[in-house]
């Protein structure tokens, strides 16, 4: 199969890897193109994994919907399944950037409302992201990919927080509170995902689910 005979190339290529560091201003060009082609690669993925199914969905078929080879394609990701990372590392990405780039003096609930209110929706393709994630509910893979975009943000989210304390690193309570952030964002993409009809969801209501989550987190667990 075209899968075995490139394996050499898929060992070869570059992990999907953890959220890149923050720079200042537009990346550039190539990465932008880089960035660019993998997002469509997610894209095509989802789509061909929403039609047919992860398991009828072969390496050739997104990569030919996509536009490139697929020597290009395990270049960019090692495996199907893990093409569909940037759909759920982008608005991840959007908040470590939003956290990263407010005042230290204002709380980091507030900085995250501000910033769901300016919309969130702009960075992220709504409705391919919670077709996703209801496909995270029924195929494995898929919902490895996801429980490890999550696992790889926390660490993230705490380093920012600790540093908007002005701690020289992570401690005990900027530790749980990421974890505290990162599950809320997650348990409300999921419950937005599995409990909104697909014809009714819109963008009011996802970020709306957003806030709610947050919310909770940070107010506690007792109403």
């Amino acid at each position: 199969m075209a899968r075995d005979a490139d394996a050499p190339a898929r060992a070869a290529a570059e992990p999907p890897g953890k959220p890149a560091p923050a720079r200042i201003g537009r990346p550039p060009l190539t990465e932008r193109r880089k960035a660019a082609t993998r997002l469509e690669i997610a894209h095509e993925a989802v789509r061909l994994f929403t039609a047919n199914g992860v398991p009828a969905t072969s390496t050739e078929e997104i990569a030919a919907a996509a536009g490139i080879s697929v020597r290009t394609l395990w270049r960019y990701f090692p495996n199907k399944e893990s093409c569909v990372l940037p759909l759920l590392t982008g608005g991840m990405e959007l908040i470590t950037r939003y956290l990263r780039a407010r005042p230290s003096g204002r709380g980091a609930e507030d900085v995250l409302d501000s910033l769901l209110t300016e919309g969130i929706g702009f960075a992220v393709d709504m409705p391919t992201l919670l077709n996703l994630v209801r496909l995270t509910a029924t195929e494995p893979g898929l919902r490895a990919v996801w429980l490890q975009a999550h696992h790889e943000a926390e660490p993230v989210f705490a380093g920012l927080l600790a540093e908007r304390a002005g701690l020289p690193g992570p401690d005990l309570a900027t530790t749980v509170q990421a974890a505290m952030l990162n599950s809320a964002l997650r348990a409300a993409v999921e419950h937005y995902a599995l409990h909104t009809d697909p014809a009714a969801s819109d963008e009011a209501g996802f970020l709306q689910a957003l806030r709610t989550a947050l919310r909770v987190a940070t107010h506690g667990l007792l109403r």
